[in-house]
């Protein structure tokens, strides 16, 4: 069967992409093949490869029409959702951060969920792997809320837990310390704002980033609060954590419970929270898997493997965590 589809120069060059990246990246998902010649789209194949691969060209030409910037991520994410039967513009046309050229929205589903679990619960738990966009996205929503003053304040902390190797004495203040742990979440607060106005911000204590143990005794009101790689901490120290909760304020709980870096006898406090809390009202548990990572396709498939490795390992051993999660 052969279908064609006739677009708009500007439409063609976006889905041509540089160097024609979007075409091959296109010809990867579908199982037909795809060609471009002036402004009309080609589609060859079996039937049934072709109906599909016309719904997802459709797609595309309808978000570059409507003026999304189209990236090879873009594709696997119209694919999945048209997988899924939902409406990929509904997914990527939620917006929930813009800042000068970086626009921050959901990709998959499940991130869609989680961001839409954010705006509504007091207390979300997003667990994944990485790439999922967890803590991205996390931070995204707090800088939008900031930004509209819905809150004060934006603190981020994770557990000070090195990942298998001791790195010693460090040298330095306290911030020069503790910095090797929080770096992540100061990467993610670079791409959302400029960096003289994330020092700004920590200069006045408007963002804070600390450690985990610099939570206890506090009361966090009027804020949004992100806990990363909780898969870290201690059933104690989740609970420490929550309890910290004030009036006004939002907190996030990110990480992987295939990635836990505690002693190995020691239980993760994210897991044992989804036991405790999965039926209070007003707190959200958003899971999410390999279909969700938005980083090289490289890092999808080395997720899954862990995934499926993990699932032969006996019951002793630490993915039995990730079965009572």
């Amino acid at each position: 069967m052969r279908s064609r589809i006739e677009v708009s120069n500007t439409v063609a060059a976006g889905l041509a992409g540089a160097h024609d990246t979007m075409l091959r990246t296109l010809e990867e998902h579908l199982e037909c093949d795809v060609f471009l010649r002036g402004n009309v789209v080609t589609l060859e194949g079996e039937r049934a490869a072709v109906e599909t691969g016309e719904t997802v060209v459709r797609e595309l030409v309808t978000l570059l029409a409507e003026g999304h910037e189209v990236a090879p991520g873009t594709i696997e994410a119209v694919t999945r959702a048209l997988d899924q039967q939902e409406s990929p513009a509904r997914i990527l046309d939620d917006v929930v951060w813009r800042h000068r050229s970086t626009r921050v929205a959901p990709k998959t589903l499940n991130q869609k969920r989680y961001v839409d679990c954010i705006r509504r619960h007091t207390v979300t738990f997003g667990i994944g792997p990485a790439g999922t966009g967890k803590t991205f996205l996390a931070v995204a929503m707090a800088a939008a809320a900031l930004s509209r003053r819905e809150v004060n304040r934006i603190i981020l902390t994770r557990p000070a837990v090195e990942a298998g190797e001791r790195l010693g004495f460090l040298p330095g203040d306290l911030m020069a310390k503790v910095d090797p742990y929080l770096r992540p979440l100061f990467d993610a607060l670079h791409d959302m704002l400029d960096p003289e106005q994330v020092s700004r911000h920590l200069e006045r204590g408007v963002i804070e980033v600390a450690p985990l143990a610099f939570m206890r005794g506090r009361t966090l009101n009027d804020s949004f609060v992100i806990l990363d790689e909780a898969q870290n901490t201690s059933p104690e120290q989740m609970k420490m954590f929550l309890t910290r909760l004030g009036f006004n304020s939002k907190i996030v709980v990110t990480g992987d419970i295939t990635q836990i870096d505690l002693p190995r006898e020691n239980r993760s406090g994210l897991v044992a929270v989804g036991e405790v809390l999965e039926e209070v009202e007003d707190i959200a548990f958003v899971r999410m898997g390999g279909e969700d990572v938005v980083r090289h396709k490289l890092v999808q498939r080395i997720v899954e493997a862990y995934g499926e490795h993990a699932e032969r390992l006996a019951p002793e051993l630490r993915p039995a965590d990730r079965r009572r999660a």
